[in-house]
């Protein structure tokens, strides 16, 4: 369903682009990440709207006068950190950095690969409120206000039985969905340790 595919693109025509092979080149096999929390309504617009935001703003970076310094994560640190492009603020009148954009969706992709993860191994009768939660709260509550966490967990209350979210999934059967999920996760590991090793090296993790 997925295939291992290189390239020289890093975040162009993504949803949440699934980078692989090593710090200094991304693929350009796209994960349909922003597809799927739409697919999952509105309870998830607070992520699947901030994830559109900052993958346009990523778009922009790949198409701009820039571009060349964009091709890979490692090409964009460098240039970043070299031209002091990183800051700590935003920067007046324009948008985030691309360190600081590719660290939002990376701490969102953190949660949707605790959040898919749970919903693959959990038993038939698992909650998923509960599962949501907890991937939430070991991922993205860190860096929400208290007024977005609190909405965030009475929101997942909602959320319908195991089985009954994974057919909303539109990908056939729990039984299918589940094997779907075993082949998309161990790209979402790979996007998320590569990205989290790079930021890491350059100690990028901590940007506000």
């Amino acid at each position: 369903m997925l295939e291992r595919q290189k390239d020289n693109d890093i975040l162009t025509r993504i949803n949440l682009k699934v980078l692989h092979n090593s710090n200094t080149c991304c693929s350009t096999r796209v994960f349909p990440a922003r597809r799927f929390l739409h697919s999952l309504g509105a309870i998830f617009s607070f992520i699947s709207k901030d994830a559109v935001a900052k993958v346009q703003i990523m778009e922009s970076y790949c198409g701009g006068e820039q571009r060349d310094k964009y091709v890979s994560l490692q090409s964009m640190v460098e240039y970043e950190l070299a031209n002091g492009l990183v800051g700590v603020q935003k920067r007046s009148g324009g948008a985030d950095s691309g360190c600081r954009t590719v660290l939002r969706l990376h701490r969102a992709l953190r949660w949707l690969q605790l959040f898919l993860e749970g919903l693959r191994t959990g038993r038939e009768d698992s909650r998923t409120s509960v599962i949501c939660t907890d991937s939430y709260n070991a991922s993205l509550a860190t860096y929400h206000p208290w007024v977005v966490r609190k909405a965030a967990t009475v929101a997942f209350c909602a959320l319908p039985p195991r089985n009954a979210f994974l057919e909303i999934m539109n990908v056939g059967t729990p039984e299918e969905a589940v094997a779907m999920l075993g082949e998309a996760l161990p790209y979402i590991c790979d996007v998320y340790g590569i990205t989290q090793e790079l930021f890491a090296q350059h100690k990028l993790l901590d940007l506000p």
